[in-house]
């Protein structure tokens, strides 16, 4: 899974005017939490390059980066989770679920309605 880095709140702007093109994909994760680690390396265990090819997938590192995880539940209005995982489209939050709920399989059926 090619994974980008989100590390800085300027980013989110750049997700935002992105999103218009494509459907972009925040994984918001927490070191410290083992559903966190859990919930992780099933998404990427289960992750298919091909199928995902037209969603850009972000990473987010909150304990690194708390005020960037705190500016991305402002930003799409969300409640913050960890783990969190969010799809952007047109500059919004169409999809966001966490913990347990998270699944590879929620998230392709997700872009399947932007084709």
């Amino acid at each position: 899974m090619n994974w980008n880095t989100l590390d800085n709140s300027d980013t989110i702007a750049e997700i935002k005017e992105s999103s218009a093109l494509q459907p972009i994909l925040i994984f918001k994760h927490s070191t410290r939490c083992s559903i966190s680690s859990m919930t992780l390396n099933r998404l990427q265990r289960d992750w298919n390059s091909e199928e995902m090819a037209s969603m850009k997938a972000y990473f987010l590192d909150l304990i690194k980066n708390r005020d960037v995880s705190n500016a991305v539940a402002t930003a799409f209005n969300v409640q913050h989770q960890s783990p969190q995982v969010l799809i952007i489209k047109d500059g919004k939050c169409v999809y966001d679920n966490s913990h347990m709920g998270i699944s590879y399989r929620e998230i392709s059926q997700q872009l399947t309605n932007f084709a």
